[in-house]
């Protein structure tokens, strides 16, 4: 989409437009671009039809990232800014932790659709909003209510690192391949977004919860967060007040956190009770912390499952499991299992096994009206299937 196009769309004009694509019944149909095109230009139907089509995507969601209908709110959506999008509860955390910092006005770098800046906006922080893409400069703008400023975060320096002013930057993650996970594929560059974080003002960078620990700054906090059981971020803060080099992890929506500590036990035999960790509290190193507080151990070393002989409330910090059964880890003994029990409804979990689990579940040819969890991993004895069922 150009510029041109863009500013249309958010435009008075195009409002009409807008709700007649959406009351198609198949906007991303041809059959509804040839309809709009007999009476738009094309690149404007295209336009119309295209924001249809993403807001019933994000509708599909079903993780809150819902378009609004009026300024300030998600009005206007683009592919990959959906596809990027922070969860709306995520970025209430963390624009209600800046607040706690301190901060009073933030300067969004890379602010995409503005979703980020839209929460600290509802936090009542003041914000200036940088865009490197001059269209979705022109929805982001739209979305939020305020003038976005065009251009690229580095060569913005002196406009936007003024004293005071606290920074948070989700640098971009997409090339011409697509999503990307390297951080030399970032923008604005890992040099920049580094320099952010020398503490001498408050920042968060937010990168992808599989940013490898060995690329992250000694003097940052890392924190990495988990939403309704889905590791979405890795965000890493500095300023005063932060304590440099601690990882924790923090699970929403409750908002509790569990710092890294001790290392993990030494691996042991196959307790009663089996506790699956949070995906952050794994990826933060916190699984040791969790561990040494409720008499846990690994049923095998760099395996996340941990195990016990007394029930534990590790709530919200992982998921508790009664182990009923350990059976080898054997496919004709598994399906005679699964035969002899009725077992029509199988879960399978799996950590440090190569095997598909729904390759092995159609192997397994459950029917009946029973139900039943296997967990597939290694234990000092070998590989086994724990049949378990949630505490």
């Amino acid at each position: 989409m150009d510029v041109a196009v863009a500013r249309w769309l958010t435009s008075a004009e195009a409002a009409p437009w807008l709700e007649r694509a959406r009351a198609e019944a198949d906007p991303g149909s041809l059959a509804s671009a040839s309809r709009l095109r007999r009476v738009l230009a094309p690149e404007r139907a295209a336009a119309v039809l295209d924001q249809a089509v993403l807001w019933r995507r994000a509708a599909a969601l079903g993780r809150g990232v819902t378009p609004a209908a009026t300024a300030p709110g998600l009005r206007f959506l683009t592919g990959p800014g959906l596809e990027q999008a922070t969860r709306p509860s995520v970025a209430r955390w963390r624009a209600d932790r800046l607040v706690a910092a301190g901060a009073r006005e933030v300067a969004d770098l890379g602010c995409g659709l503005g979703l980020d800046a839209l929460a600290l906006l509802a936090a009542g922080l003041g914000v200036v909003a940088v865009e490197r893409d001059p269209s979705v400069a022109v929805l982001a703008s739209a979305n939020l209510g305020l003038d976005v400023v065009v251009g690229e975060a580095e060569q913005l320096t002196p406009l936007v690192l003024t004293p005071g002013r606290a920074m948070f930057c989700d640098p971009a993650r997409r090339t011409a391949r697509g999503r990307s996970w390297d951080v030399a594929d970032l923008s604005p560059a890992w040099d920049f977004v580094l320099g952010l974080l020398d503490g001498r003002r408050t920042a968060c960078v937010k990168l992808g919860p599989g940013v490898p620990h060995r690329l992250l700054p000694a003097a940052a906090a890392v924190t990495w967060v988990s939403h309704e059981g889905d590791a979405v971020e890795a965000s890493l803060w500095a300023g005063a007040g932060v304590a440099a080099g601690r990882r924790s992890a923090v699970v929403l929506p409750t908002g509790d956190e569990l710092a890294a500590g001790p290392a993990v036990p030494p691996a042991g035999p196959v307790g009663r009770w089996l506790v699956e960790p949070d995906p952050a509290v794994i990826r933060s190193g916190a699984a040791g912390t969790l561990a040494h507080r409720h008499g846990l151990w690994p049923l095998a070393e760099g395996v996340a499952y941990l195990t016990g002989a007394e029930r534990p409330d590790v709530a919200p910090f992982g998921t508790t499991f009664e182990i009923v059964d350990v059976l080898p880890f054997d496919v004709r003994r598994l399906r005679a299992w699964v035969r002899e029990r009725e077992v029509g409804t199988l879960e399978i979990k799996k950590r440090g096994v190569d095997v598909d689990p729904a390759a092995l579940r159609r192997q397994l040819k459950p029917e009946g009206a029973g139900a039943a969890t296997l967990v597939l991993t290694p234990t000092a004895a070998g590989a086994r299937a724990l049949v378990v069922r949630r505490a």
